[in-house]
């Protein structure tokens, strides 16, 4: 097994300070999500691609995909999401064993409330402090290493 490659001060420092963003974002994001619409994140993670999707329905299996989610997550929020009627799950017609979940009329009214002040929040707390340049080197530079953690 060979040494492990230590981070320098500065990439210890940079690798700090991406963990201490990402966390006090989310804690924002959901903050003004929860304050605006009554909407946790997660909520709105799961009707935001069932609300772009054709006729507002995923198969259960795509949707953890989309979301990153073990099927155990989905299966969890789906369930805490029925109960306040903002999503239904259906049975798959390709598979019996699958089910699909579709926005309810009330779950789009949901996220269709809650998205300006959401998107709102996004611009201030990630766009607004940054340069167009900025931005634009931010988006290569999450690209790349989103494209490696895909290729591995």
């Amino acid at each position: 097994m060979s040494e492990p490659r230590w981070l320098d001060d500065r990439e210890a420092e940079i690798w700090k300070t991406y963990r201490d963003l990402r966390r006090e974002l989310q804690s924002a994001m959901d903050r003004q999500l929860d304050r605006d619409s009554g909407l946790s994140g997660a909520d709105y993670a799961v009707l935001a691609p069932l609300s772009e999707s054709a006729e507002g329905v995923l198969r259960s299996r795509e949707l953890g995909g989309v979301l990153g989610w073990e099927r155990s997550r989905v299966s969890h929020q789906i369930s805490r999401m029925e109960k306040r009627g903002l999503v239904a799950r259906e049975p798959c017609a390709d598979d019996a064993r699958g089910s699909m979940v579709r926005v309810t009329p009330e779950g789009r009214a949901a996220i269709e409330a809650a998205a300006p002040e959401h998107v709102e929040t996004v611009r201030r707390h990630f766009f607004d402090p940054l340069t167009r340049d900025e931005v634009e080197t931010l988006g290569v530079l999450l690209a790349r290493l989103l494209d490696t953690l895909a290729r591995r």
